[in-house]
């Protein structure tokens, strides 16, 4: 496996992964962030190489991370290599990723449509391997407050920020049979200008 981070624009993004397979992503301030979160994120038992060449599908992930960021609508075609991690967190991050852009759902949503709690689902949200991808920035407390967020509160409200898309309705979203209700993120940024 091969670790490669790289600025784009003052910001350090970085992938973890074979030839295959995405097995954690990261953005952060600092190299050394990017390269500590994708260490903290990568498989205990993996052997892996820091690398300078970036393959066309570090460059793909890459490209891909700085659009989420960037709060663009994406698709990839690579995969996220999941099959290590626990059938729980593998339901957390599915459900999480059904979120769409533009929109915010609850940990108590996502806990009812993984066979979780809330706290379970904090707890796979803080150790998401693929930050922006899965977006775990999209999660949010009960009572549609920001809450919980490893790049700091104020990246998250930022993330959202960019994310807004005008949209006014509240939707449901399928997800494994069960419909997770998701919000506009509208309705989050008008509750913290409020507070």
């Amino acid at each position: 496996m091969n670790i490669h981070v790289k600025n784009v624009e003052g910001i350090w993004f970085g992938v973890a992964c074979d030839e295959k397979e995405v097995f954690a992503t990261t953005f952060a301030s600092s190299k050394e962030k990017a390269l500590q979160g994708l260490r903290n994120s990568i498989p205990f038992q993996s052997e892996f190489n820091q690398s300078d060449v970036a393959s066309a599908l570090v460059e793909h992930v890459i490209t891909t991370l700085k659009n989420i960021f960037d709060g663009k609508q994406v698709s990839y075609s690579f995969r996220l290599a999941m099959n290590h991690l626990s059938n729980h967190t593998q339901r957390v991050l599915k459900a999480t990723s059904a979120i769409p852009l533009g929109y915010v759902a609850s940990y108590g949503s996502v806990a009812k449509v993984t066979d979780s709690s809330p706290r379970g689902v904090g707890r796979v949200m803080a150790l998401n391997p693929f930050a922006p991808i899965v977006p775990c920035h999209r999660v949010v407390g009960s009572d549609f407050t920001l809450v919980g967020y490893a790049g700091g509160l104020a990246m998250k409200k930022a993330f959202l920020e960019r994310e807004r898309k005008g949209f006014t309705a509240e939707k449901e979203v399928l997800v494994n049979g069960k419909k997770l209700q998701v919000l506009p993120v509208e309705h989050i940024l008008r509750k913290l200008k409020k507070g």
